[in-house]
């Protein structure tokens, strides 16, 4: 699953570091693209029941929220990005 988090207070590029460092303390980040604004998260939320899939995306997205503002930044949206599948 693809996610894009809108971050609010992002103006330095000291900030993306920031950032980046945090979310790689947050379990089930695959792969992150942090740039001045928003970060692009794909995330690992393999479940079997699709109420335990929802309820591990809420879990994980709630992670994300309180590691990025715990660098002093705001979440101020996130959007889940189509699936892309990878070039031959």
């Amino acid at each position: 699953m693809r996610i894009q988090v809108a971050i609010g207070g992002m103006l330095a590029v000291h900030a993306k570091q920031a950032v980046f460092t945090a979310l790689g303390a947050v379990e089930g980040i695959t792969r992150a693209e942090v740039e001045l604004g928003r970060a692009t998260l794909e995330l690992d939320v393999r479940a079997t029941e699709p109420t335990t899939r929802a309820a591990t995306i809420a879990a994980m997205i709630a992670s994300i929220k309180a590691a990025i503002e715990a660098t002093g930044y705001e979440v101020e949206s996130v959007t889940t990005l189509p699936r892309t599948l990878p070039m031959l």
